[in-house]
């Protein structure tokens, strides 16, 4: 407890789900945490009313991770409240499924999904580094369906995440003079507000996974912390899947 006690963090997408999870764990270990939402008032409101009650520093902020206004807006405001931000967790995503010669998959929803899968953590990225001190870290979530696809139906939101894998070496040699660290997770089945009900489904999807189960998004908010501590000063560039043995 309290590795991170001291910095300051800025999360995309982090009012629910795998977010919030990582919210929760970074203010845990005595971060001051900013999160975006874009239409999870409710969430955001009910979780930084959760975290300020337990002592946590925390804030929350409406921002489209799409818009790069809206981006620059949020930094600044994460800026003024804490002075500066020494983490940025990348975790804001969209995801439209449907195969290739789908109806449901137009190029609208495509184009959508890239523009915040991809193109809104590049821009986020880019706005963040003038505010961040040798020894800041960026992690990023992605997924795990970049390098293994074994459901039809998931291409096109496979190869935004296989694009933030590719962003996420190149930024770590970009940054490496800077002693800024980039390193990307990718996630398994986890449980959120999109895991299916249906009892057979989720057998056939648990199938892969060598422990037999989804994953909490704590446990992906702990593996956030240990990228973004000290113990972790000597990691960059990697790809670290967190899928309970679905890739091995």
């Amino acid at each position: 407890m309290g590795r991170l006690k001291g910095k300051v963090a800025l999360v995309t997408g982090g009012s629910r789900g795998i977010g919030a999870g990582i919210v929760r764990k970074l203010t845990q270990e005595g971060a001051a945490v900013a999160f975006t939402y874009v239409n999870a008032t409710e969430k955001a409101n009910r979780l930084q009313s959760e975290l300020s009650a337990q002592r946590g520093n925390i804030l929350s902020i409406k921002a489209d991770s799409s818009q790069t206004q809206e981006v620059e807006d949020a930094i600044q405001l994460a800026v003024k409240k804490f002075g500066r931000i020494d983490i940025l967790v990348n975790n804001a995503g969209l995801y439209f499924g449907g195969k290739i010669d789908s109806p449901d998959m137009d190029m609208v929803s495509i184009a959508r999904m890239w523009q915040v899968n991809v193109a809104g953590i590049a821009h986020t990225v880019r706005s963040i580094i003038p505010y961040m001190l040798p020894g800041s870290r960026i992690i990023s979530i992605g997924s795990g369906a970049a390098a293994r696809t074994p459901f039809a139906g998931v291409g096109d939101y496979a190869a935004t995440k296989a694009a933030l894998a590719a962003y996420t070496r190149s930024w770590a040699r970009d940054l490496a003079e800077k002693s800024i660290t980039v390193n990307l997770i990718q996630p398994g089945l986890i449980e959120t507000d999109l895991k299916p009900n249906d009892e057979s489904l989720i057998a056939e999807l648990l199938q892969p996974v060598a422990l037999k189960r989804f994953g909490t998004p704590v446990e992906i908010g702990s593996v956030v912390a240990f990228l973004a501590s000290d113990e972790a000063s000597y990691v960059t560039g990697a790809t670290i899947n967190v899928d309970g043995g679905w890739s091995a």
